[in-house]
């Protein structure tokens, strides 16, 4: 592959990590403004963030429009990262047609085109042919499935586990194992290519993972300080920020990394779960944070969903897809501890159909000035069709 187009030869490639809150997080639940009298009206007190009491909210300084937005008081790491300068939120964000549809949302999501979702590629696998990127392995979903952003991208590769990577076997017969694997795989038909393929990228993990004397494969170790939540709840997110970080580390070229977080979809009883996914989600990217010190300042991660949910709760302690929504941007380029984007208010009149959050800012804009910030691409025009860019002003150069 050629050298990618916004780095030179000696300089270090950034690394944009996107992170999924899948099933349409409620975004009012984890940033809420909580003295909004509409706000407290229309929600439960368990489905909102609160101002008093055991689980009061944590307060965010630099809010829209003056009003009193605090996390969700399950979220001390986001909170500390905001207030640290690396953590920046973005009210308002999502789609601008209106579908209340995972699947449609997801599909014009993630192919980057709100206004056809036909389109044979993802949004990030234009990105990456614009940038011509190096590396063993320079795309990575941390899942067992690459997702419709990296749709038609042939580099791409999904790796749940650095273990599964890899041969499991002990020292002696490791050898013979490869041996009779690249035996099986002669020719020039496209399975072959693709086996030969899979076997050089399984001499590349096997040359830098540690194993002990029996050839086991050794646990990754987090750098630092960093502590990944273990409870059941947080094992996928946990899991799969480790991956990226492990294969970072590995030096393999990693520079794009896609990771899945499910279960937001919370129709009912959301004040149990809602509460094990904010946990899981703040102290999983706090570890993850902690564990990429040495390339924070190469670091983006854009935290995102398909939609927001509707503001009014339903009869089922729970709510219902919704619209508009929060978007999250945490880098060693961030211009943190500030919310962005334009707060539309929750009064009857301004909210989308009269019961969602209006969508204020494209998600796009968010991609883009991630785009062209940090990763110099000059083909917006090609990976985002149509758009039309305003910056936001989150990102230094």
């Amino acid at each position: 592959m050629a050298q990618s187009t916004n780095n030179s030869v000696t300089s270090k490639p950034e690394i944009l990590v996107i992170l999924s809150l899948r099933g349409g997080c409620d975004g009012l639940n984890l940033i809420g403004p909580s003295a909004d009298p509409v706000y407290i009206g229309e929600r439960k007190s368990e489905l909102r963030v609160e101002r008093t009491g055991d689980k009061q909210g944590l307060l965010l300084a630099n809010s829209l429009a003056d009003v009193d937005f605090r996390f969700h008081f399950k979220a001390p790491k986001l909170k500390s990262l905001y207030d640290a300068g690396h953590l920046a939120i973005v009210q308002a964000c999502g789609l601008t047609n209106g579908t209340r549809s995972h699947f449609e949302a997801i599909d014009y999501i993630e192919r980057g085109t709100p206004d056809n979702k036909n389109t044979p590629s993802g949004w990030l696998t234009r990105l990456i042919e614009s940038q011509k990127l190096t590396g063993f392995v320079p795309i990575v979903s941390a899942s067992n499935s690459l997702p419709v952003a990296l749709l038609a991208c042939s580099e791409a590769l999904a790796i749940s586990s650095v273990k599964k990577m890899q041969l499991q076997s002990s020292p002696q017969y490791l050898m013979l194992k490869e041996a009779a694997l690249r035996k099986a795989y002669q020719g020039n038909g496209s399975i072959i290519r693709n086996g030969i393929g899979t076997l050089g990228i399984i001499d590349i993990f096997a040359s830098k993972t540690i194993r002990d004397a029996q050839g086991k494969i050794q646990d990754y170790t987090p750098s630092h300080t960093a502590e990944y939540p273990t409870e059941w709840y947080t094992n996928e997110i946990s899991n799969s920020l480790k991956t990226v970080a492990q294969l970072v580390k590995m030096d393999v070229g990693v520079q794009i990394a896609t990771v899945d977080h499910g279960g937001w979809d919370t129709h009912i009883n959301q004040n149990y779960s809602f509460t094990n996914l904010v946990d899981g989600l703040s102290r999983a990217l706090g570890a993850f944070w902690e564990d990429m010190v040495e390339y924070q300042e190469r670091l983006t991660v854009v935290v995102m969903s398909e939609f927001g949910r509707r503001l009014r709760s339903n009869e089922s302690n729970g709510t219902d897809h919704g619209h508009g929504n929060m978007m999250m941007v945490l880098g060693g380029k961030v211009k943190g501890g500030t919310m962005y984007g334009k707060w539309p208010g929750l009064a009857n009149e301004h909210l989308d159909n009269g019961v969602d959050l209006a969508v204020t800012t494209d998600y796009r804009t968010v991609l883009s000035e991630v785009i062209t910030t940090r990763l110099r691409s000059s083909s917006l025009d090609t990976i985002f069709p149509k758009f039309i860019y305003k910056p936001l002003g989150f990102l230094n150069a």
